[in-house]
């Protein structure tokens, strides 16, 4: 075909067009990506910053609590790591955007058994890749504060459902995506054991302060 006549050139001004129509609608979907993300970021710090101003006040209620799904159970504190998220029971897709999620069928903390807790590698979890034997972790309930330690870690299939089974012993199981830094859907499980050292139970007082047994 002659590059000069009528036919090639309408030819390549319907390619131009096409690429144009390409290039807006791939810039389009950029920007409703990054802004999604950016709204999916702020929407899990303020939701974060929130929940968390309520759990003193939630130690002042001497109630017992019937936890249902999405309730606030806690929040988990690893010092070292300098991270602190708070936990919600439940570990839907919304749940996992906004916060670490407790396992249903599990143990809640107090209770004698294994509490699993998972988390997104890319959000609340992703400084687990630091973690190390004998690193300390405290989940902060308005029934009290439960102090564990780091007994091992480990990479497992994602079918290895033996991580969830219940414990003789009060346990602590932390689960995330791995690799840390995978593109796309993770082949692997993290996995982070702990057991509990100590408590620190809320009692009655004006100042809701901590008194140890």
């Amino acid at each position: 075909m002659n590059i000069h006549s009528p036919a090639a050139k309408q030819l390549c001004r319907i390619d131009q067009t096409i690429f144009r129509l390409l290039y807006y609608l791939f810039f389009a979907f950029g920007v409703l990506a990054l802004g999604y993300a950016t709204y999916a970021v702020v929407d899990a710090r303020v939701y974060q910053t929130v929940e968390e101003s309520k759990i003193p006040a939630m130690r002042h209620n001497q109630e017992a609590r019937v936890i249902a799904e999405g309730d606030v159970i806690g929040e988990m504190v690893i010092p070292r790591l300098e991270m602190k998220a708070v936990f919600v029971q439940g570990d839907s897709s919304r749940i996992l955007r906004r916060a670490v999620g407790h396992i249903m069928e599990t143990s809640l903390p107090g209770e004698t058994g294994n509490v699993v807790l998972t988390g997104h590698r890319d959000s609340f979890f992703r400084p687990l890749r630091n973690i190390r034997h004998g690193d300390a972790i405290t989940l902060k309930t308005p029934e009290g504060d439960f102090q564990y330690e780091v007994e091992s870690t480990a990479v497992v299939a994602p079918t290895d459902v033996g991580v969830l089974r219940p414990s003789a012993e009060p346990t602590l199981t932390l689960i995330t995506c791995f690799p840390f830094y995978y593109i796309g859907p993770a082949p692997k499980r993290f996995i982070v054991v702990a057991r509990q050292v100590g408590r620190l139970p809320v009692r009655s007082g004006a100042d809701g302060a901590y008194l140890p047994f």
